[in-house]
């Protein structure tokens, strides 16, 4: 396999490269307020660095995104007086194989009205919580609370390389300087906040704690049911308080610890009150959140700066780095902020032990639930920056789930694993009109665990991931149908296609492109990760891989699947041209390059882009590049489309509702891998998926190619 190298070697300046796209704010921005976080622990502040003006931030008529505390273990449940459970909600059966099978359906409107308060209860539980609003009091000379107007000289940074953000402002004539970070290993915030108005008590420092929402989309925050939950003080001394939090049958614990002379003071069940003493001008304190009780003794804010700035130089100083400096295109400076900003935002939320929500640990979506069919967007890239490390924790959530997707395929008459759609940490399923049909996250776990392997080709990690592989391809296998007839597998139905467009067609739905493409690709894995481990090929997935039909076209190009050959008639090209995919993020085995590059042609040229979404360019992108057409690819990853917008802070910004997702931000950086490293394969050239006219200077390092056709001969 020739892997491209970069022509210029010398070593990128790691430090120059961030540094040019450190984020400042220079006024108020409710639209693109600043995180720090660990990977599993997130908190997002205002321009003050605090959650000062959270209502502010939650008015959507201001485009704004809400604050919230955010981790990968924070969740709440409403109580279930009723027992709904996903086993016992109505299964709806559908034809699949010659058979009936139950489906976990439901739809409003459609589905019988007494199914409401069941599948209500289990779509938005359990929801993930905002576990607490850190936020400064601010009164001017005459007791007057400041409101965000007030602000001035503001002067916001986030040093992406320290991970630490410094928030200065002037207010009623005094400065105020507030230094906030997460701590690198515990989830703890750190914070110094420094102004004459601490002396005279004008400034002080508010904890308060909400109950959880079932709200859709927000913050995770329900502040008008205060008799609803408990906040308990387990203990409290001249400097450190401890809390026990409990939402009904949920628990989690907050310490607060002060290093500056000060003190503590309750204000209502669920507000607390840090003020300075007399004379001191400074406010220091750290803010521990955990699911367990907190150690006798925290990491101060010394300890604190110390373990942030460790994570973040080495994030930055190991794994791949690319450098656009040098290019003549000046579109050059806004993908590379692109660049670097989606490796901090995924860094800091995308790193836990459960695939994260569309919209990570900044705001909920989905009620903070995690959609699998999503998770390749959120970790593909780490194996391909060689950061495969930060994949492994949230990989090993399929493990733990195990028995339900077992239960899932079980109950349906399959083998092997079925895994769900929609889910929260405890992976149970959710009735809606999509999770029963969905099929793209099926073969998920086996390609990204071929990426772990593929960045570290150990036995260690075939162990590790062999249930795994083994059991989702024998669903897959399982779920083929062999018509005799036509001689070929047919996947599906019931099914919707990834692009959701006909999912009300779930009943007839199969032969999709996409999903055929990735059926193949999955278990061609599977095989070879049996003869790595020194198994036989299994026969019967071989005959499903010989027996895949090819994908659909019509008029020289690709459609949607053999069912929904409409795909270029006025009303169908919408959504995800997933037609794509199969030489996008797959492997391009069953793909005709000379109908795909006339498929591309056509997206680029008809395709609804405002009805996309923040993958879809990073998708479109990578067959580009791999057909050879870097001009396009470069075109497609700074298309001017309402979702490829890249806010101040680096979020992929789809709606008023979904202004963060970081499927975008994800794709993206798997994607600008591909164009640098290339794939196995690809043309001996540097960067072979970026224009090569002159116009690119492309600078890379510590990143793996892509895979390529497992079935060509350098495999």
């Amino acid at each position: 396999m020739d892997i491209p190298s970069a022509h210029d070697v010398s070593p990128i300046d790691r430090i120059a490269l961030v540094a040019r796209h450190r984020i400042v704010h220079h006024e108020v921005n409710v639209g693109s307020p600043l995180s720090v976080g660990n990977g599993r622990f997130c908190f997002t502040a205002d321009v003050t660095g605090l959650q000062t003006f959270e209502d502010d931030h939650g008015d959507r008529t201001r485009l704004a995104m809400p604050l919230s505390t955010m981790s990968d273990w924070g969740w709440h449940s409403h109580p279930n007086p009723d027992g709904f459970t996903w086993e016992s909600f109505p299964h709806t059966p559908y034809e699949s194989q010659g058979r009936q099978v139950g489906h976990l359906y439901y739809e409003a409107g459609k589905s019988p009205s007494e199914q409401k308060p069941a599948a209500r209860w289990l779509r938005s539980n359990p929801h993930r919580l905002h576990l607490g609003k850190i936020g400064l009091t601010l009164k001017n000379g005459k007791g007057e609370p400041a409101a965000m107007v007030d602000l001035q000289s503001i002067h916001q940074d986030l040093d992406l390389w320290t991970g630490i953000l410094t928030s200065s402002f002037q207010f009623d004539g005094q400065p105020v300087r507030v230094i906030t970070t997460c701590n690198g290993q515990w989830d703890q915030l750190t914070v110094s906040i420094e102004s004459p108005l601490v002396a005279d008590g004008r400034l002080t420092v508010a904890f308060s704690f909400p109950y959880g929402s079932t709200e859709e989309l927000g913050n995770g925050a329900d502040w008008t049911n205060p008799e609803a939950h408990q906040t308990k003080i387990l203990s409290q001394t001249s400097q450190r308080l401890d809390l026990e939090r409990t939402l009904d049958a949920d628990q989690y614990w907050n310490t607060i610890v002060w290093e500056s002379p000060g003190q503590m003071s309750a204000q209502g069940r669920h507000r607390f009150v840090l003020s300075a003493t007399p004379g001191t001008t400074r406010i220091v304190f750290v803010s521990s959140f955990s699911p367990k009780p907190s150690p006798p003794v925290l990491a101060d804010f010394e300890a604190s700066l110390d373990t942030t700035r460790d994570l973040w130089s080495t994030f930055w100083s190991q794994g791949g780095a690319i450098d656009l400096s040098g290019s003549q295109d000046p579109r050059w400076f806004e993908l590379e902020r692109r660049i670097v900003l989606s490796q901090y935002l995924t860094r800091i939320q995308s790193a836990g032990d459960h695939p994260t929500q569309e919209s990570g640990l900044t705001i909920n979506t989905w009620h903070g639930k995690f959609h699998l069919e999503m998770y390749w967007w959120h970790v593909a890239h780490w194996a391909l920056w060689e950061r495969q490390d930060l994949m492994a924790p949230s990989m090993d959530f399929f493990q733990r789930i195990l028995p339900v997707a077992r239960k899932i395929a079980e109950d349906q008459g399959y083998p092997g694993v079925r895994w769900p759609k929609c889910v929260g940490p405890d992976g149970m399923p959710s009735p809606t009109y999509l999770e029963a049909f969905l099929l793209w996250q099926q073969p998920h776990p086996i390609v990204l665990a071929e990426l772990c392997y593929r960045a570290d080709p150990s036995p260690a990690v075939l162990v590790r991931y062999q249930e795994i592989v083994d059991q989702t391809a024998k669903f897959m296998a399982g779920f083929a149908t062999w018509n005799g007839q036509r001689g070929i597998y047919e996947i599906g139905p019931p099914a919707t296609d990834a692009a959701e467009i006909y999912y009300e067609e779930a009943a007839t739905t199969k032969n999709l492109n996409f999903e055929n493409a990735y059926w193949h690709l999955g278990l061609e894995i599977a095989q070879r990760w049996r003869q790595r481990l020194h198994l036989e090929r299994e026969p019967t997935w071989d005959h499903v891989l010989a027996n895949i039909p090819p994908l659909a076209q019509r008029d020289g190009v690709y459609v949607a699947g053999e069912t929904h050959t409409k795909t270029w008639e006025k009303g169908f090209h919408w959504s995800h041209p997933d037609m794509l995919g199969p030489l996008g993020m797959m492997d391009g085995a069953m793909v005709d390059h000379q109908v795909m590059r006339r498929t591309l042609t056509k997206v680029m040229k008809e395709w609804d882009w405002p009805s996309t979404w923040g993958w879809d360019f990073p998708e479109v992108a990578m067959c580009a590049a791999r057909l050879g057409d870097g001009a396009t690819a470069i075109d497609a990853l700074l298309m001017p489309s309402p979702k490829n917008t890249y806010l101040a802070n680096g979020h992929n910004w789809q709606t008023d509702g979904l202004c963060v997702y970081l499927p975008g931000n994800g794709g993206l950086l798997y994607a600008v891998a591909l164009m640098a490293a290339g794939w196995d394969g690809a043309p001996n050239i540097n960067a072979p998926g970026f224009p090569q006219d002159g116009s690119w200077k492309v600078r890379w390092e510590g990143l793996k190619p892509a895979p390529a056709d497992y079935h060509s001969p350098q495999r």
